[in-house]
């Protein structure tokens, strides 16, 4: 009985000192494993040298006077050196006595050099000033602080609802402004275009009255290009040529279409002809259509 109080057992991760009922605290940090006491005279006091996380939430203002919610992750642990110091000035509960007071005050003291904006847009310097002033002060408390991270940061509802009318209001004048520039383009596609037309339309009335072949021309092109329609068709088409300006070997009226053959500026035979067989076919498989209808009758 004797010999088991006189041993004790150290955990890995932790150091322990003995307290003397004669002379106080020892100044010796004894490791793990293995130690000896006696009975009765001293007694073992076990901390935990492993790094504990600890959540620490602080409310806090802005440089512009707004109400900042920062969380705090922090992993802190005891000097292992100092454990007789830190047992004489804070006891076991040393995590519970100093970290809320020093978080609270580093967190204070580093928010209110920032604006809300700045505290989002710089997060990453924010929090490397706070982890350097909170191991600092740490310090003071033989207390070692592994890492320190922001987990949390948080406005008022007041302030983000007015970041958010803001962000709409942004976006509406973007898209007004959109809007807008989109409208001039299309005003100045229009003024082009009109003038282009209005430009044509002179074009094609000076055409007309100094030329008045110009017109049996047009009329030669508009037949050709609905004959070859036609022709590749596989339906069947019943058409009054006259509409279609199929007739086009009525030719009277074409001095003026000559004169320009005669010049060499149109091909007018070639163009009459061409359009002209394009136009005999159709008339050949009109026939033939009415025929098989005639028959199935």
């Amino acid at each position: 009985s004797s010999g088991i109080n006189a041993e004790y057992g150290v955990e890995g991760g932790h150091r322990s000192i003995l307290f003397s009922r004669f002379g106080g605290l020892k100044d010796t940090v004894y490791k793990e494993g293995l130690n000896l006491k006696v009975p009765w005279l001293h007694k073992p006091i076990i901390y935990d040298i492993r790094a504990t996380p600890r959540r620490i939430t602080s409310p806090t203002g802005s440089k512009d006077l707004q109400t900042v919610n920062i969380s705090l992750r922090v992993l802190s642990r005891p000097d292992p050196n100092n454990l007789p110091t830190i047992c004489r000035r804070l006891g076991t509960d040393f995590n519970d006595r100093v970290l809320p007071s020093i978080v609270n005050e580093v967190l204070k003291s580093v928010v209110a050099q920032f604006n809300a904006s700045q505290l989002i847009t710089q997060r990453q310097m924010v929090s490397d000033m706070v982890r350097e002033q909170l191991v600092d002060r740490a310090q003071d408390f033989n207390i070692i602080l592994e890492d320190v991270a922001i987990t949390d940061l948080s406005f008022s509802p007041q302030y983000t609802q007015a970041v958010e009318a803001k962000q709409v209001a942004q976006q509406e004048a973007q898209r007004a402004a959109i809007l807008v520039e989109r409208a001039v383009q299309e005003r100045r596609q229009k003024i082009v275009q009109a003038e282009g037309e209005t430009r044509a339309a002179l074009l094609l009335g000076e055409a007309i009255a100094n030329n008045a072949g110009y017109l049996k021309l047009r009329r030669i092109t508009a037949a050709k290009k609905i004959a070859e329609t036609m022709s590749k068709s596989q339906n069947k088409i019943y058409l009054n040529s006259d509409s279609l300006f199929l007739n086009i070997r009525e030719t009277g009226g074409d001095e003026n279409l000559y004169k320009l053959k005669a010049e060499g500026q149109v091909d007018i035979e070639g163009a009459i002809q061409a359009a002209a067989d394009v136009a005999a076919a159709s008339e050949v498989a009109a026939a033939a259509a009415v025929e098989e209808l005639v028959v199935e009758a």
